[in-house]
């Protein structure tokens, strides 16, 4: 993945006018990494990564890697982020609790893997017929989602931020034909989140995996389907040679976005430009992330149609319906706090003016183009 040098680009960004504001130094990044490195010594803060991504994995593991340059850069090598691959130094489903107990500064992942813990976190990455990116973005950074967010994860010493965003994910692989609601009946699938359980409701059998095991397990049949993210990971991970049939749309993640998870403590012990440039860093990867897959969903659907004879199509218009009443009675069930029922009610008013906006807008558009 082709990245800029965020450094030679932050003032045409405006990153460098918000460091600057905050801390007092000059226009240039190099004067806020010189301004701020007073009292520090000359001393790099050195912090951990860990990931729930194979290492440099395309999309996924290099918007990891991005964060962690853009940190690395904006800092004026101030900060040095080293990034370790699911299973290097944690397995990838003990993130969450390696960045809690301080066993590594940050993390990057997505929220729904916690599901366990936190009944709620799968909302701050993906909902069954839920937000999309545009929207998420919206809810997060301008109505009032990530001040819900922290709540959530600060019993836990954890700060989040969105660090990533897929775009519309695909329904999935499958090594079996659905025509109905009846096909689902039994069929293993992995699929986490809330997805999977409404997947369970529906009568299949959700199976909760890091994506390291996916293919393997796809293709000797120890599950029976299972999504990924889409075209561009999913033809990078060879999903094509497990499974025949590639359904669409992906119901169960409509806009996944992805988490930089930051242990509150080495946050907190940070200087105050250098933690506007953390938080900066992630919103810039979350940005960018979003448009690397937007940029290359489409080739890659196109190669594996074409070049590998990939089945491909869209579930039923009744399955869909009946996943979506799946769903939406199965919110509510989540809640288990007063805290939760404020995400829960925050999420639904900001979906519902979302809808009714864009009736108007992107959907009324999209008509017209076509």
């Amino acid at each position: 993945m082709k990245r800029r040098k965020f450094v030679g680009a932050i003032g045409a960004l405006g990153a460098g006018a918000t460091v600057a504001g905050l801390t007092g130094c000059g226009s240039k990044p190099t004067d806020c990494a010189t301004a701020g490195a007073e009292g520090f010594s000359g001393k790099k803060i050195k912090w951990t990564m860990v990931t729930t991504w194979p290492k440099n994995f395309a999309g996924l593991g290099e918007g990891a890697e991005y964060l962690a340059q853009l940190i690395n850069e904006m800092s004026g090598g101030r900060m040095q982020v080293k990034v370790y691959g699911s299973g290097e130094l944690v397995p990838a489903l003990q993130v969450f609790e390696s960045v809690a107990s301080g066993a590594a500064q940050m993390g990057h992942g997505a929220s729904y893997y916690w599901k366990g813990k936190l009944s709620m976190a799968p909302f701050f990455a993906a909902v069954p017929f839920g937000l999309n990116a545009q929207e998420m973005n919206g809810w997060l950074l301008h109505g009032g989602g990530i001040e819900l967010w922290r709540e959530l994860y600060e019993r836990f010493n954890l700060i989040p931020e969105p660090a990533g965003n897929t775009g519309v994910q695909m329904a999935g692989w499958f090594n079996k034909e659905i025509n109905s609601l009846a096909d689902i009946k039994g069929l293993k699938m992995r699929i986490p989140g809330l997805g999977g359980e409404v997947w369970k409701r529906a009568g299949g059998i959700p199976v909760l995996m890091p994506g390291s095991e996916v293919f393997t397990s796809l293709e000797t049949g120890a599950i029976d389907a299972a999504e990924w993210v889409g075209p561009y990971n999913d033809l990078a991970f060879g999903l094509f040679k497990a499974a025949k049939f590639y359904y669409y749309p992906g119901w169960h993640e409509p806009g996944t976005t992805l988490e930089a998870l930051i242990n509150k403590k080495a946050y907190e012990a940070l200087p105050e430009d250098l933690q506007q440039i953390v938080t900066q860093a992630c919103r810039t990867a979350n940005a960018d992330m979003l448009a690397d897959f937007t940029a290359k969903n489409n080739d890659a659907l196109n190669t594996l149609v074409t070049k590998h004879k990939v089945d491909l199509r869209k579930l039923p218009d009744d399955v869909l319906q009946e996943l979506a009443t799946i769903s939406e009675n199965m919110l509510q069930e989540q809640v288990k706090t007063d805290l939760d029922q404020r995400i829960l009610d925050s999420f639904k008013s900001f979906r519902d003016q979302a809808r009714e906006w864009h009736k108007v807008s992107e959907q009324s558009y999209y008509s017209a183009r076509s």
